[in-house]
């Protein structure tokens, strides 16, 4: 499996490597986990055994949380908290990393909204693999057929991959019915990749059909937040995004724009594999739709505005 171990994850955001780690830590390292992730400027400043007493946990378990997610210890951790919480602190207001509270006010969650899906994308991008991310788009730049699978809230994002590797001539299908995505899956075979999108990793349906669809030969890779999450077990290439999803956002916006970072990155590889057949097919589906716009003449070409407007 092509996917990142622990420690490759050294130049991200401790908090986002935590957050993506945090299902697959033993639960009491979880206790110590939630510690840190609920206030990381004051773990920081506190003792290891401050930490400890606060996880109701001993001090072997939080050096053993530290090395779970990369790093040394707690002298590395405290070090590498204070260095991210200045570097929030520099880049926006503190009040806007939190959750929605039930009181905050419409400009309040406006502000918390905005800057959750930016620091999603920033964070994504921080983390991303590129190695991973290159074999993959190798993978679909020379497959016969590319099936994708996604269900709940990564359907949007499964047909938006479909989507755009149909319109550079790539022949690909999303699908989000049980039933048809097995049955896809089961006709696979080795010139074949097939893509599942989780932001949890753990969606039962789309494990099952990447698992029928890699026992077919096909190359299979998924797109999630967890890389310990089941969906890597049956997954020949993971590629990670880092959304943090809260109480009035459990499959969030900031989940699905952190996504369609990834498949934006996995498209654009693609059509620079094929750049004179992509950059055909983009200009001859784009007139294929013109027509069909407000103000275009029957032949496609919009009316001339008038009066210079």
């Amino acid at each position: 499996m092509s996917s990142r171990t622990d420690a490759d994850y050294t130049d991200s955001s401790p908090l986002v490597k935590i957050r993506s780690l945090l299902p697959g830590l033993a639960r009491a390292e979880q206790r110590v986990a939630k510690v840190v992730l609920e206030n990381p400027g004051t773990v920081a400043r506190r003792s290891i055994t401050e930490v400890a007493e606060a996880a109701g946990t001993s001090e072997t378990t939080v050096t053993r949380f530290c090395k779970a997610i990369g790093v040394g210890g707690y002298p590395e951790l405290r070090i590498a908290l204070a260095a991210d919480t200045a570097r929030t602190a520099a880049r926006a207001d503190h009040d806007l990393g939190g959750d929605i509270g039930p009181a905050d006010d419409l400009a309040q969650v406006v502000g918390k909204v905005a800057f959750a899906d930016a620091r999603a994308v920033e964070e994504t991008a921080e983390q991303l693999d590129v190695a991973t991310l290159q074999a993959v788009v190798d993978a679909v730049a020379g497959a016969r057929r590319v099936d994708v699978y996604g269900f709940g809230a990564s359907a949007f994002v499964a047909f938006d991959l479909q989507q755009k590797l149909h319109r550079i001539g790539r022949t690909c299908f999303a699908w989000n019915d049980t039933h048809i995505a097995l049955t896809s899956a089961a006709v696979l075979g080795g010139d074949d990749v097939a893509v599942g999108i989780s932001h949890t990793g753990s969606t039962v349906e789309t494990v099952e059909a990447l698992r029928v669809a890699r026992e077919h030969g096909a190359t299979t890779a998924a797109l999630t937040n967890f890389p310990r999450s089941p969906i890597s077990e049956v997954s020949d290439h993971v590629l990670t995004t880092a959304a943090r999803e809260t109480t009035f956002r459990s499959g969030a916006m900031a989940s699905r724009i952190a996504q369609l970072t990834v498949v934006d990155c996995l498209f654009i590889g693609v059509a620079q594999r094929h750049v004179e057949s992509a950059k055909s097919a983009l200009e001859a589906t784009y007139e294929a739709v013109s027509g069909h716009r407000l103000g275009a003449r029957p032949d496609g070409r919009r009316r001339p505005r008038e009066n210079g407007r």
